[in-house]
């Protein structure tokens, strides 16, 4: 495991087998990427980081994997953008995707295998979430896969909502002759709807699976009462796929939703494992974890 600097950030590296993870524990608890050195020679990015150098703050670059907490996605409350309403009736404030991704985090532990880090709660956090607990960050690094745990433990007297999730930036397409219409997603979803400005959601067709990563109904679509807990890019024989499953939590395999997007012409495609449709709060889909539990929501990405 290396250390090297990035924009007076401290990035960490830890090298396993043929893959290479870069990232940030300390500032957002971010993967910023991981490579795979393939055998002959040619390097493969899994998950996508800009080649070239970019002025922006680490927590405005389109790439990694940010974490979302408490809640995945903008909130609205009656129309209102970026408010919510807490359980004793308060209508209180929440950037989208929350505040974790911004935030700085404490690391706790830190070795060969990984990281786990500590949100460090700012005063402010309070006017959009009043609550005690504790947010924990866990990244376990393999040598064709990763798996993150996101940890909320409920140190106060009353129950805590939270709809947390993970937003990775997947390098599309994986080589410079491909396009995005050499790739597949397969998922089972029952249900799916497409997000619209303003925060509307409208129902849709759930896709066939697989289906073409270029169709653009993909962008901004929420898949969701899945028959199975993880979804699949692959290219159109099925080979070089990456998987991404919920592996561990209480409710796993119960509560995952998927979101897709992207940009156009973006070299990256986004599959986002929530725990649940956006906007859970007024939705009435967030989770609570009692006075005195822990709960938790692990992905596993891998090469399969």
């Amino acid at each position: 495991m290396e250390k090297v600097s990035y924009q007076n950030i401290d990035i960490n590296r830890w090298d396993v087998g043929p893959s290479t993870f870069l990232a940030s524990p300390e500032k957002g608890a971010r993967l910023l990427n991981w490579h795979v050195n393939m055998s002959d020679g040619s390097v493969r990015d899994v998950i996508h980081w800009p080649e070239s150098g970019s002025d922006l703050p680490l927590e405005k670059i389109h790439g990694g994997i940010p974490i979302l907490f408490p809640f995945a996605g903008q909130c609205y409350h009656e129309g209102r953008e970026g408010y919510w309403k807490d359980g004793s009736g308060e209508i209180r404030s929440m950037p989208c995707h929350g505040f974790a991704k911004d935030s700085r985090f404490a690391i706790r532990s830190i070795d060969q295998a990984g990281f786990e880090a500590e949100l460090i709660q700012d005063g402010s956090f309070r006017e959009n979430y009043p609550y005690e607990y504790t947010f924990l960050v866990i990244f376990h690094f393999l040598e064709l896969s990763l798996q993150i745990s996101l940890i909320l433990e409920n140190e106060g007297r009353t129950a805590i909502p939270w709809s947390a999730g993970m937003h990775p930036y997947f390098q599309v397409p994986w080589r410079k002759d491909l396009g995005r219409k050499d790739h597949l997603l397969s998922l089972d979803a029952g249900k799916a709807f497409q997000y619209q400005q303003g925060g509307q959601m409208v129902k849709r067709p759930a896709f066939p699976s697989p289906t073409p990563l270029d169709d653009r109904g993909l962008v901004n679509c929420i898949h969701y009462e899945l028959r199975a807990p993880s979804a699949e890019v692959s290219l159109l024989n099925g080979e070089e796929t990456i998987r991404v499953s919920e592996v561990g939590g209480a409710e796993v395999g119960t509560r995952t939703s998927f979101v897709t997007w992207s940009e156009d012409d973006a070299p990256y495609f986004c599959l986002e494992p929530w725990m649940s449709p956006p906007n859970a709060p007024e939705n009435k889909s967030v989770k609570m974890v009692p006075p005195g539990a822990r709960e938790e929501f692990t992905v596993e990405i891998e090469l399969a």
